[in-house]
């Protein structure tokens, strides 16, 4: 029976005691997430069950993989009131009839249990024993005091939580509905589409919705990237990671999916920090206020700075305090950009770490399981590493753009393509020029390849001999070298063009043709 997507076992009603109705419920995989032909995805264990648990909203301090262990152990230690409490939610596949059912069995299952253990200790016991639930669990006087205990902030959880909630649109319709506000602001304020006269007589145009970095980078590639990380996530903890579980069943001792998470905080605050203080709050001051203030800037106009060339159009106060708003947005989702790629690199890291404990087994089902795993997240990464670099790409243009003679990014794209293929126009110069855009560029696409090829080297040579790998490969490298040319010679955009072409291809099919693992999308093999 399926109860909201998870394999149900109704109480039964015997007389068992709690280790063998625990038992027999672990082995059937009760409350586990159901196939389509409404099986469940195996047994249940140790660190499975830990992390359904401590994954239950109203269970704030989580459960202790050690505890959950002792219920697998042929042993005389129970189980906890409260810990009954989110068993039965498991049990009840999160139906609160069924749940209240459950937490009835289990307290009458752990009250036989406790009977036969004062039975048979009779007269071993001490007799001034008075609470037996003091010796059910290790510590249990201190794990219930955890449990009501307010759990302590966790910047990676909660960034985690943010990808993982189970939304696959949540995130980037978020990241895509800032965008479009901001937009629309930029209407309000009349900056949205603005030129200005440099000193030397060629016209700019510098409108917020002609800067891709602030477009195309926040409507289309970075709410795709949210996309297809949301969705690996997804699959990786729902699908992907109890299946490798159940496949490498000597992973006893593998950590849980949100303790590895939370091994990465200090991680994640550096990024924090780096994003909101520096990324966000310093260059904002530096690179926006203080020229605004001073009515002077040592970096080319753009839309964040047109106010001092056109105070007409917009005053510097409307201007401080647009651009305040644009860069703490920036901030933010460059920061859940970077939270990103870690995730990214915690799959990985977690693929490998449960096949290490299985290393050993080369039979058929095993590996053929395993190729299917591997290769859904090496494709899933590749996906998230062409947005990552089309990010860069987007910033590199409007930085480029700007110390350009050309009059708007389209118009310089558009005449460098015919000067090569045509032989027609003229070549741009551009002035020697550092700033921050392409230096925060660079940092964007370095970082966002490190996953990627982490992935290789741990993931993808599980999924044996592949041509689809060398595709990708191959891929990545023609965006790499697409950002790197962008401004340094005629024809650069020749590159863009076509790594425009291969990231669509590399969307729809990554695998460029290739075929893909023998059993992928075999529900026998599978599931």
């Amino acid at each position: 029976m399926v109860v909201k997507g998870k394999y149900f076992v109704a109480p039964s009603g015997e007389n068992e005691d709690f280790k063998t109705l625990f038992r027999h419920l672990a082995a059937a995989g009760a409350g586990r997430p159901a196939d389509a032909n409404g099986f469940p995805q195996g047994p249940w264990t140790p660190d499975l069950l830990a992390e359904a648990i401590s994954q239950i909203d109203a269970n704030r301090a989580g459960i202790d993989l050690r505890t959950v262990q002792l219920w697998f152990q042929d042993n005389d230690k129970g189980i906890s009131s409260e810990n009954i409490r989110w068993l039965a939610r498991i049990l009840g596949c999160g139906d609160p009839g069924a749940t209240s059912a459950w937490q009835a069995e289990l307290s009458a299952s752990q009250s036989r249990l406790t009977a036969k253990r004062r039975q048979r200790r009779s007269i071993e016991e001490p007799p001034f024993v008075a609470d037996e639930s003091a010796i059910l669990e290790p510590d249990a006087a201190r794990l219930e005091l955890e449990n009501n205990r307010p759990r302590r902030f966790s910047l990676a959880r909660q960034s985690e939580t943010i990808f993982g909630n189970g939304s696959y649109l949540d995130l980037p319709s978020s990241v895509f509905a800032g965008a479009v506000a901001l937009g629309f602001v930029s209407v309000f304020v009349g900056i949205h589409s603005i030129t200005y006269a440099r000193d030397d007589g060629i016209i700019k145009q510098v409108g917020f919705l002609w800067a891709p970095n602030w477009t195309l980078l926040f409507m289309v590639f970075l709410p795709l990237f949210f996309g297809f990380a949301v969705e690996l996530l997804a699959y990786w903890k729902n699908e992907g990671r109890p299946l490798h579980l159940d496949n490498c069943r000597g992973a006893e001792t593998d950590v849980g999916w949100m303790r590895k998470v939370e091994a990465s905080r200090y991680t994640y605050w550096a990024v924090f920090i780096i994003c909101v203080g520096f990324a966000g709050i310093f260059q904002w001051v530096s690179v926006r206020l203080i020229p605004l203030m001073d009515g002077s800037s040592d970096h080319p106009i753009d839309w964040g700075s047109v106010g001092i060339e056109r105070p007409d159009v917009i005053s510097v106060g409307q201007e401080a305090v647009f651009t305040g708003v644009a860069y703490l947005y920036m901030s933010l989702c460059f920061y859940l950009f970077f939270v990103g790629l870690i995730l990214l690199y915690t799959v990985s890291h977690d693929f490998w770490e449960i096949a290490q404990e299985n290393k050993d087994d080369h039979s058929p089902d095993a590996s053929n399981r395993t190729a299917s795993i591997s290769d859904r997240i090496v494709r899933g990464v590749f996906r998230c590493t062409l947005m990552g670099l089309f990010v860069a790409i987007c910033m590199k243009l409007e930085a480029g753009y700007l110390v350009t003679d050309s009059t708007s990014v389209p118009g310089w794209l558009a005449d460098d393509t015919f000067l090569v293929l045509l032989q027609h126009g003229e070549s741009f110069s551009a002035k020697n020029y550092i700033s921050p855009t392409q230096y925060t560029s660079l940092i964007i696409g370095l970082a966002t390849i490190v996953p990627f090829f982490y992935t290789l080297f741990r993931v993808g040579p599980d999924s044996g001999p592949n041509a689809g790998l060398s595709k990708m490969i191959a891929a990545i490298l023609i965006l790499v070298v697409a950002y790197v040319s962008i401004g340094a010679f005629n024809g650069f955009s020749i590159l863009i063009w076509t790594a425009i072409l291969i990231s669509v291809f590399g969307l729809v099919d990554p695998g460029y043709g290739s075929r893909k693992p023998a059993d992928e999308g075999d529900n026998g093999v599978v599931s």
